[in-house]
């Protein structure tokens, strides 16, 4: 494993035509951050959690510590997309502190898990439209694969274009959820004639484990935060830009989902939020009377758009850096005119095409859950590795409080593994027998990719 960040190795055989554009800025990152991190979940997750912690003092209390553990996550992450300035998100960071396999490990996740994510958020907007338009009624796998579609031919034109579609739908996106957090002051609320009074709050072991698998929703709600280290490369200025793009990015979703939430509890009281699937809809419905049904299926029509643009965009930078890395066939290094990995964007449009298809993203993404968590922990391990071993690497960015905040950062990935192995055993022992079996896997690739395998420079040539 070398120690620098970028290799230029006679070893790597394939001429790359074309290569990533530096044409992003901290507008885009904010917008794939938004756009990334705020979906489905605000609108579903607070029911749950209001069931488990019937305090609102308690409930948003879980909201503040998610949004301060991705803070800390976007200090420690910074520090990396600055030192390490090559798109492919944390599976660069992961192979250059800790070895190629557990760079391979991270990089098929994430891969993965980001075409299911696609997936499963276009299902979820198809399922809205067909409800908002009756002719559309049971064409739900038709727009959702259209959907995918549309915004891979979009960002094939090249990245600009993306950045552009990221920007507009993320603005959208923020502007619909601030207009409903407005409506929630400002309208009359229609109150039900009962409301359902809070249940009792636990106590002792009970209350530790409802906080446990509370923050455990929050945080898979705040999670996308990273979304702008995927572009690492394509950002204009790396050291200062990526940083600027977390911080600005986590605070503005955390002021979000609290003013969300907040705004929710005024209508909503917290019993009656308790157990509701869609809280979003309750509220709507106490705001709006019998339009808010209507109401609230636009807005997460609009709100799911920024999220599937994300994630399709996110989903080729993945592929192409473990391609670079001779992880996967060369031919995915490829890029057009536009700054646009062609082939890779076609393959992760293939894999997510694959999953809503067959409808079995629900079943990829939980046996991934335990990747996700791990993926962090490395990421957060990388860290330290670097700064022992390598401290004199040129740091553009260093993160502020450390070691202490990406150790906290780092205990909290441990913490909620454990508690995701705990509170899923099924699926944590299906994930851990396929990270058993990624190892002949990784052994297999780099026996058909022949010697040598070092990484190409940062401009993919």
């Amino acid at each position: 494993m070398t120690s620098t960040v970028e290799t230029p190795a006679s070893t790597v055989a394939p001429v790359h035509r074309g290569r990533l554009l530096n044409v992003l800025g901290v507008a885009f990152g904010l917008a794939v951050i938004i756009g990334n991190t705020i979906g489905m979940g605000i609108l579903r997750t607070p029911g749950e959690i209001a069931a488990r912690l019937p305090s609102p003092s308690l409930f948003l209390l879980v909201w503040v510590v998610g949004g301060c553990y991705a803070l800390l996550g976007a200090i420690s992450l910074s520090e990396l997309g600055a030192m390490i300035p090559r798109s492919g998100g944390q599976y660069v960071f992961v192979r250059h502190a800790l070895g190629e396999y557990a760079g391979f490990l991270v990089g098929w996740s994430d891969w993965i898990s980001t075409c299911g994510s696609a997936a499963a958020v276009a299902m979820v907007m198809a399922v809205y439209i067909t409800e908002l338009v009756a002719p559309l009624a049971g064409r739900v796998t038709v727009i959702a694969a259209a959907a995918v579609i549309a915004f891979a031919v979009l960002q094939w034109r090249g990245v600009k274009w993306g950045d552009s579609a990221q920007q507009l739908t993320s603005l959208i996106k923020t502007l619909v959820l601030v207009a409903l957090v407005a409506a929630c002051f400002l309208l009359p609320v229609q109150r039900a004639a009962q409301t359902p009074a809070a249940a009792a709050i636990p106590h002792g072991v009970a209350l530790f484990a409802a906080i446990t698998i509370a923050l455990q929703g929050v945080i898979y709600t705040y999670d996308g935060w990273n979304g702008v280290i995927y572009f690492s490369e394509e950002v204009r200025n790396p050291g200062r830009d990526i940083p600027r793009a977390m911080m600005l990015g986590v605070v503005a979703v955390t002021v979000i989902y609290l003013a969300l939430n907040v705004a929710f509890l005024h209508v909503v009281p917290i019993g009656g939020m308790a157990g509701q699937t869609l809280v979003a809809g309750t509220a709507a419905a106490a705001l709006f009377g019998p339009r808010g049904d209507t109401i609230i299926h636009i807005i997460m029509v609009l709100s799911l758009l920024s999220s599937v643009n994300a994630l399709v965009l996110m989903g080729s930078r993945v592929p192409y850096a473990l391609a670079r890395d001779r992880l996967l066939p060369a031919r995915l290094t490829t890029v057009n005119h536009g700054g646009t990995p062609t082939p890779a964007l076609v393959a992760g449009l293939a894999i997510s095409l694959i999953f809503i298809v067959t409808g079995t993203f629900d079943q990829v993404l939980a046996l991934l859950a335990f990747f996700f968590v791990l993926n962090y922990l490395l990421s957060f391990t990388s860290v330290f590795v670097l700064r022992r071993r390598e401290p004199d690497a040129p740091r553009p960015y260093r993160a502020w409080g450390y070691p202490w905040t990406t150790g906290v950062a780092l205990l909290g990935s441990a913490a909620f593994l454990v508690s995701a192995v705990i509170g899923d055993r099924a699926n944590s022992v299906r994930s851990i027998i396929i990270l058993g079996l990624t190892w002949p896997l990784f052994l297999i690739i780099r026996r058909v990719r022949g010697p040598g395998g070092e990484p190409a420079g940062a401009d993919g040539a």
